[in-house]
C-alpha cells in the first residue's frame, strides 16, 4: 500500500515538473546550451586575428612569407603600412593584433643563409593571447624557412624580437581588471534594478503607481536614479582599487572614462528595468539576470575568450551585449590612451542600447496601464 502511494507521490510530482516550463528549461535547456557555448567558446586557439605589415623589404621572399601567414586560419591581413609612426594606429583603434616589421634586406639575407631579425609589436592590453599569438608567428616563419631551404630543421635563421606594447612587463591585471570592471558594473547595476518593480509587483504596491500623477517614463527614471548614482560610486570605487592596488594606469583622459563609466552604468540599469517589467515575481527576475547577462556578459564579451575566434553567431551575440562594447572603450582609455575619436563608436552603441531598452520598459508599461 505504501508503495502505491509513493508511486502515485512521484507520477504527482513528475506531472507538475512537465507542466512547469520554467523548470524543463533549467533542467534540459541550460546543460545543453552551455554545453555547446563552453564546447565553442572555451578554445585556446586563435582564428582570424588582424596582423599589419610593415615591408621594408617588398621582394618576392617577402611577399610569399606574408602570403603563408594569411594561409594560415590563425591571422588574416589588415592593414599593410609604410611608414613607422603608422605602426600603432590599428593597436589605437582595435583592429589589430599585431604588427610584423619584415627588414630592408630579406630576400638577399634570407638565401644567404645571414642572420635576419623580424620585429614582432603586439598589444599588451591583453598579454595572454598576445604570447599566444607570437608563438603561431613563430612557428609559421620557422615553417616557411623549412619549406623555402629545404632543410629538415629549424636552423634559427630568423630571430623574432617581440615588444608588447602598452603592457612590457606582461602584467596580468592589466588584462582582468577591465574586464572585472565590466562585468561587476553590470552585475550590480543590472540585478538589483531587476528586482525594483518585481518587488513592487509582488506586494501590489505596483498598482498605486500606476495610477499616480507620475507618467510611466518618470516612474522608471525614478526607479533607476538612485541605483544610478550608487553604481556610479561603485565604478569609481572599483577604478579607485585597480589604479592603486593593482597599479593599472589611466593612460587616457580620466573625464572620458567617467563619463563611459556613467554611460554604461545606465545602459546596465535600463536592461535590468526592462528585466523587473517583464518579470513576475522577484526570483524571476533574478533568474532572468543571471541567464540573461551574467553568464553572456563573462564568456561572450571577449572579457576571458577572444571574440574572433567563436564561430559567427555566438560573434553576433557577443556583439549585442553591452559589456563587449565597454571592455572595448577601457582597455582603450586605460591602457592605450586613447581620445573619444576612437572610442565614440562603442559609446554610441552604448547610448543606442539606452534608448531601445527604456523604449521596450516604458511600452511595457503603457501597456499595463491600458
Amino acid at each position: 500500500m505504501k508503495w502505491k502511494v509513493f508511486w502515485a507521490f512521484v507520477k504527482k510530482e513528475f506531472y507538475h515538473i512537465t507542466r512547469d516550463k520554467r523548470t524543463l528549461l533549467i533542467l534540459f535547456g541550460m546543460p545543453i546550451a552551455q554545453v555547446l557555448i563552453f564546447g565553442f567558446v572555451i578554445s585556446t586557439d586563435f582564428k582570424n586575428a588582424s596582423i599589419d605589415f610593415l615591408n621594408h623589404a617588398n621582394d618576392e621572399t617577402s611577399f610569399e612569407l606574408i602570403e603563408q601567414i594569411q594561409s594560415s586560419e590563425n591571422f588574416k591581413i589588415g592593414r599593410i603600412l609604410y611608414a613607422d609612426h603608422e605602426l600603432e594606429k590599428g593597436f589605437k583603434d582595435g583592429t589589430s593584433k599585431l604588427v610584423m616589421v619584415i627588414p630592408e634586406d630579406f630576400s638577399k639575407d634570407f638565401y644567404n643563409r645571414n642572420p635576419i631579425e623580424i620585429q614582432i609589436l603586439t598589444d599588451g592590453s591583453d598579454p595572454n593571447n598576445a604570447v599566444t599569438l607570437t608563438q603561431y608567428i613563430t612557428s609559421i616563419v620557422g615553417s616557411f624557412q623549412q619549406q623555402k631551404l629545404k632543410i629538415p630543421e629549424n636552423p634559427q635563421q630568423i630571430n623574432i624580437e617581440t615588444k608588447l606594447l602598452y603592457n612590457p612587463k606582461s602584467i596580468s591585471a592589466y588584462n582582468f581588471i577591465p574586464g572585472t570592471i565590466a562585468l561587476i558594473l553590470m552585475i550590480i547595476s543590472a540585478m538589483l534594478t531587476s528586482l525594483t518593480i518585481a518587488r513592487e509587483k509582488e506586494t501590489g504596491t505596483i498598482e498605486i503607481l500606476l495610477v499616480s500623477p507620475l507618467s510611466p517614463l518618470l516612474i522608471i527614471l525614478g526607479k533607476v536614479a538612485p541605483y544610478a548614482l550608487l553604481s556610479f560610486i561603485d565604478a569609481i570605487l572599483i577604478l579607485v582599487l585597480g589604479f592603486f592596488v593593482f597599479e593599472v594606469p589611466v593612460r587616457g583622459s580620466l573625464i572620458l572614462l567617467l563619463f563611459c563609466c556613467l554611460i554604461y552604468v545606465i545602459t546596465s540599469l535600463t536592461i535590468g528595468t526592462l528585466i523587473s517589467a517583464v518579470s513576475k515575481t522577484q526570483q524571476d527576475a533574478m533568474m532572468r539576470s543571471l541567464m540573461g547577462l551574467m553568464m553572456p556578459s563573462m564568456i561572450l564579451s571577449g572579457f576571458i575568450f577572444p571574440l574572433t575566434s567563436m564561430p559567427f553567431i555566438l560573434q553576433v551575440l557577443g556583439h549585442i551585449i553591452p559589456t563587449t562594447y565597454f571592455i572595448e572603450i577601457l582597455k582603450g582609455i586605460m591602457l592605450r590612451g586613447v581620445g573619444l575619436e576612437i572610442v565614440w563608436f562603442p559609446l554610441f552603441v552604448l547610448f543606442l542600447m539606452i534608448l531601445f531598452f527604456l523604449f521596450f520598459t516604458w511600452k511595457n508599461f503603457k501597456t499595463r496601464l491600458q
